[in-house]
């Protein structure tokens, strides 16, 4: 039996990456920790890793949030934390982009392929979109975080349950040192 879905705004929080490059992982590790937490219904916790076909479907469900975790390189010291505001609007890929590849998406393209599941299904996007992402310091070949990111993951735990909290939260950098938004 299919239940309705909650009532009120819904969030999906999604850990994206590739637990096999290192850092890259950092979104999924994140995801993982924050799933074991209690978190109230309308919030929910995905492993997307390197599915992000799922995820844009997945989104078609309906959410008022998203919350996409993911290694984000900035030219920052490695564990910076950062939480970027998507630009919503800005969802279509350039004219250069190649065809869509299940297992290299970045949030830049599943935001456009949700974009063309939308307009063909009469869905709606989600309103908001928030990227929580870690500088990597490696995303070679190789599977575990780095010091300075695995220390990340507790500190984006916390970052990420302050976002849900508080509904509309400032957008700034923050490092491990001092995550504050």
């Amino acid at each position: 039996m299919n239940l309705p879905p909650p009532a009120g705004p819904r969030t999906l929080v999604a850990g994206i990456g590739n637990i096999f490059l290192g850092d890259d992982g950092f979104g999924v590790e994140t995801a993982r920790l924050l799933a074991e937490r209690g978190l109230p219904g309308h919030i929910e916790v995905v492993d997307i890793g390197v599915r992000g076909v799922h995820l844009a479907y997945q989104l078609l469900d309906g959410y008022d949030t998203l919350v996409l975790v993911d290694a984000t390189a900035r030219g920052e010291a490695p564990g910076t934390l950062y939480v970027i505001e998507h630009d919503v609007g800005g969802g279509s890929p350039s004219p250069g982009t190649p065809a869509l590849d299940g297992h290299r998406m970045t949030p830049d393209t599943v935001l456009a392929l949700l974009g063309t599941l939308c307009a063909g299904t009469g869905a709606e996007p989600p309103r908001r979109v928030l990227v929580v992402g870690c500088e990597p310091a490696s995303v070679d070949e190789g599977i575990g975080l780095s010091a300075p990111v695995s220390d990340a993951v507790p500190e984006a735990v916390r970052l990420i349950e302050e976002l849900l909290r508080n509904g509309e939260p400032s957008v700034a950098k923050a490092s491990t040192a001092e995550a504050s938004t």
